[in-house]
Order: structure tokens, then sequence, then C-alpha cells
């Protein structure tokens, strides 16, 4: 295999180009602390605040505040040390579907290897969204249901209009994104986000990228519909908070605790996933 020069080296690892995940900014355990008493006082789950602090933080390629969130969890709750970092690897899954692959590969590998031995020696290996000619039919109904979920009344306008943009369009988000990895498989090990985890992931995904209003109010609305249709039920999180997460105070918070988590990482400079072109 032949060798890159020196001078091209240098050009992909050029600063402008930000070329490397985010270190953690010192105020972040702050800013998560505050999300989650608020989150508290509102009967709001664990899981709940950390889903939507995992995925502001994974939007922002920051593993090393990974790690604090990781931290400050286990500090008040260490018996749910390794149900967190299992929480948070699957919410880091998760938000491929809105972020692309590239930063969960460098997130979910760096957090992993923050994490000490007694944690990641617990750790679920078993893969649960293999498909098989058994189960494709199963992946694709749980991929429906979602997806029927989140976009009712328009569920069928909406595959219809992006289908007119590319007719794979429409199957590849509902059978490799709604099917197989947003909608929770039967699993034994591991752990499952559930209906409004799911949601609130995606709030808080494209809350931080930025340039994705239409989006953003999609998922905010699938929120709300997961209390409306019952889907919720099931899920890690109660009624109450559910409820309080479906309401207008609840959407807030969650948009006000993604943009606090950005503009900590991002250094006030806001969101770096799809920041200005900088001269190189």
């Amino acid at each position: 295999m032949s060798r890159l020069s020196p001078s091209l080296k240098a050009l992909i690892n050029a600063p402008a180009a930000r070329p490397h995940t985010v270190p953690a900014p010192p105020n972040i355990a702050h800013v998560y602390r505050s999300i989650q008493q608020t989150a508290a006082a509102n009967n709001v789950s664990q899981p709940s605040w950390l889903a939507l602090s995992t995925a502001a933080t994974m939007t922002m390629n920051s593993p090393e505040s990974l790690t604090a969130l990781h931290q400050l969890v286990s500090s008040t709750s260490p018996s749910t040390a390794v149900q967190s970092a299992e929480l948070m690897r699957e919410v880091g899954l998760k938000c491929i579907s809105f972020n692309g692959i590239p930063r969960t590969i460098n997130c979910l590998n760096a957090f992993r290897a923050a994490l000490p031995e007694e944690i990641t020696s617990h750790l679920s290996t078993t893969p649960t969204r293999t498909p098989t000619p058994e189960n494709i039919s199963s992946i694709s109904a749980r991929g429906r249901a979602l997806w029927d979920s989140i976009y009712r009344p328009f569920e069928n306008k909406l595959y219809s209009k992006l289908a007119a943009s590319h007719p794979d369009l429409p199957v590849h988000i509902l059978h490799a994104n709604y099917g197989a990895l947003l909608s929770d498989p039967p699993r034994e090990s591991g752990a499952s986000a559930g209906r409004v985890l799911t949601s609130i992931v995606a709030v808080a995904c494209l809350r931080a990228q930025t340039g994705v209003g239409p989006q953003v109010l999609s998922h905010v609305f699938g929120l709300r519909k997961a209390l409306e249709d019952g889907s919720w039920v099931g899920d890690v999180e109660g009624e109450e908070g559910a409820r309080w997460l479906a309401s207008d105070e609840g959407n807030m918070w969650i948009l006000e605790s993604v943009d606090a988590i950005v503009e900590a990482i991002g250094g006030g400079s806001g969101s770096n996933f799809a920041p200005g072109k900088a001269k190189l």
C-alpha cells in the first residue's frame, strides 16, 4: 500500500478541519447536574435525562464528556453504573440514525476505553439486531409500528413524499433505521431505550445539530404521540414523568437542556456538527 505524503497527512489533520473529538469543558459536570436536578424535581427518571444528555453529547463529539456524565451517574447511584453504561451505549447506537456512524464509533470506542474494568467486564457482548430469514419480517413490522406512532396521521403521506425524492429513501429509513435500529428488539441482555427515550434521543440529536428545525418539530410531536397512543406504556419512564416530558414545559426543558450542553461543549461557539467552512 502506498504511503501518504507528510503534506497530505498534515492537511487531513489540519486544526481548522477539526479532525479530533472535543475535550470535556471544565463545567460540563455542573451542566449535567443541573439537568439531573430539574429532571428529579419533575419526577423524570434517570434514564430519560441520561438519554437526553448522552445524545446531545454524542452529537457534539465529546467522549470525554460522556465519561464525566457516567461518573456523575455512578457517584449518585453506584449500583446502577453498569446499567447506565449499557443505556448510554444503546443511546449512542441509536444516534446513528440522526448523526451518522462516525461520531458514534468515535464516542463509543473512547467511552468504553475510559470505563473501569469492573464495569466493562459486565457489559453485554451479545448482539441483538442481527437480521435472519426468520426475524426480518418482525424487524420491518417493528419499524412500521414506530413510524406510524411518530408520524400519524401523516405516516402514509410522509412515506410518499420521501419516495418522490428517491424511491429507496423511505425504504432505507423505515427498514434500516426505524426497524433495525430505532425500535427495540427482543433481548435478554443490554439495555432498551423504549418509545419515550427514543423520541428524546431524536430531539436531542437534531437540536444539537442545528439546521433541521422541521425534523425537531416532527420528533417533538412524536414524543407527544407516545402519550396519546399509549406506546409509552412499559417504558422505563413513569406516567407522571412521561406526561411532563410531553408537555410544553417538558418539551422546552429538553430543548434548553440540549442547548446548555451544546453551549458548554462548543465553548460558546454553538454546534460543531456542521460548522461554517474554516480556512485551512
